[in-house]
């Protein structure tokens, strides 16, 4: 029987981190000994518990002390006996091939190579801070997170599950696409998937399905950190968006829509988006319709959170101070309009525009904006979960389902925010360090 002691120490270098990631193989059975375990989040911790996983899945759950287990001497043990053991968790928006900056130049200096590095340089710190499943809504440039899935899924790289986007969707001109620079450097860093007309935009599609999209993001109104200075209300015509919505129904995939602006929101959800990712300005039409298509908000307050801090200090242009300005009161109540209208939240933040590694700071601002702590919690997990359509299989600490698995001091349920130190996290069985 061998023994393992987690630790949450940083190695001096990524070469370090992940040798010690990608070896020795796993054990035939890892034991987690757990001071309580919070199944699912419906249910509220229990007593001490033994956690049986193999082959990257839990087997059983048990009371600590049960003589059904049989550890045998090959198995490897581990002691969170002093711990909270509970299911990773899930991030619905991030970027991990970017981290924050105000130098929107840099896309014209930086190697499609560089970006890579960075993504597994953030995958760890996201793992590392509990969240064992992201989804990643625009990457850098092409092939970045798909590459990166395959990484941590074949434990090349630690990280979390990755679900990506690949590239995203947009209007010429628009958040989304290149801006900023003279017209012939513009149309060297464009990224191919901008279109106009239903046609061209559902072509788009069907490149971003060929080349490994999981699923399709678009930039249903302007944004606030691009170049592109015409507000934030709707980019795409409703014709363009429900020939994105239609063609990706067709090959199995969903669509999440940034939107700011109300009526871009409205519309997106009309055209059959599974997910609003901000939603900044959020009224009574754009929840009904909403309400009406099941569409789900992800809010990502860090990044409001994120973007407000900086104002004032020459870390971004002017035309994006301008933006900021104009959406950080909204930011504010966006969690109580989204209550009082009966809209669905789940987890997403946005890291990449604030550092990521930071990303459980948010479960605090949804529990500010009214949730309670064991919604806040939820959204992580089981709601986001079903977002991904992987209810099955992650977002509950159960027999079958991926040993997505971390461990913190306290009771999230009763406060929220003790997310924000994570003390051991396993992904798919292995441990990250």
């Amino acid at each position: 029987m061998k023994k393992f002691n987690p630790s949450r120490a940083l190695y001096a270098s990524f070469g370090a981190a992940l040798a010690v990631f990608a070896s020795p193989a796993m054990a035939q059975m890892t034991v987690i000994e757990a001071g309580s375990v919070i199944v699912d989040a419906r249910s509220d911790p229990t007593g001490p518990a033994l956690i049986l996983v193999k082959d990257g899945k839990i087997v059983e759950i048990v009371e600590a002390g049960s003589s059904d287990v049989v550890i045998g001497a090959d198995d490897t043990v581990i002691d969170l006996s002093d711990k909270t053991v509970l299911p990773g968790l899930i991030d619905l928006h991030t970027h991990l091939s970017g981290d924050p900056s105000g130098e929107f130049w840099r896309a014209a200096t930086t190697p499609p190579e560089y970006y890579t590095l960075i993504a597994a340089k953030n995958a760890r710190l996201t793992a590392l801070a509990g969240f064992t499943t992201i989804r990643d809504l625009g990457s850098r440039t092409d092939q970045v997170m798909q590459s990166l899935r395959r990484a941590t899924e074949e434990g090349i790289v630690p990280g979390p599950r990755v679900i990506t986007a690949g590239q995203t969707i947009s209007i010429i001109g628009g958040h989304g696409d290149v801006n900023g620079f003279h017209k012939h450097v513009d149309d060297v860093l464009t990224s191919g998937y901008t279109c106009t007309g239903p046609v061209e935009c559902a072509a788009k599609v069907r490149q971003a399905s060929k080349y490994g999209a999981d699923l399709i993001k678009i930039t249903a109104t302007g944004g606030v950190l691009s170049q592109q200075g015409r507000g934030l209300e709707e980019h795409f015509t409703s014709a363009e968006m429900e020939a994105i919505v239609d063609t990706a129904k067709l090959l199995g995939l969903n669509v999440a829509a940034h939107a700011h602006g109300a009526r871009g929101v409205e519309a997106a959800a009309k055209a059959g988006v599974q997910t609003i990712e901000h939603g900044t300005y959020l009224d009574e039409g754009s929840a009904k319709a909403m309400r009406d298509n099941n569409v789900t908000l992800i809010p990502t307050l860090m990044a409001f959170q994120g973007v407000t801090s900086k104002l004032g200090q020459d870390f971004y242009t002017p035309v994006v101070e301008e933006k900021i300005e104009a959406v950080a009161t909204y930011a504010e109540s966006l969690i109580g309009r989204a209550r009082e209208l009966d809209v669905p939240i789940a987890f997403g933040t946005d890291a990449g525009v604030f550092p990521h590694g930071e990303n459980a700071g948010e479960f605090g601002l949804l529990v500010k904006g009214g949730l309670t702590n064991r919604e806040a919690f939820a959204s992580a997990t089981t709601v986001a979960a079903n977002v991904l359509g992987m209810g099955d299989s992650i977002g509950q600490l159960k027999a079958g389902y991926s040993a997505d698995i971390i461990a913190v001091d306290g009771n999230p349920l009763a406060d929220v925010t003790v997310l924000e130190d994570v003390d051991f996290v396993m992904v798919r069985g292995r441990v990250i360090e």
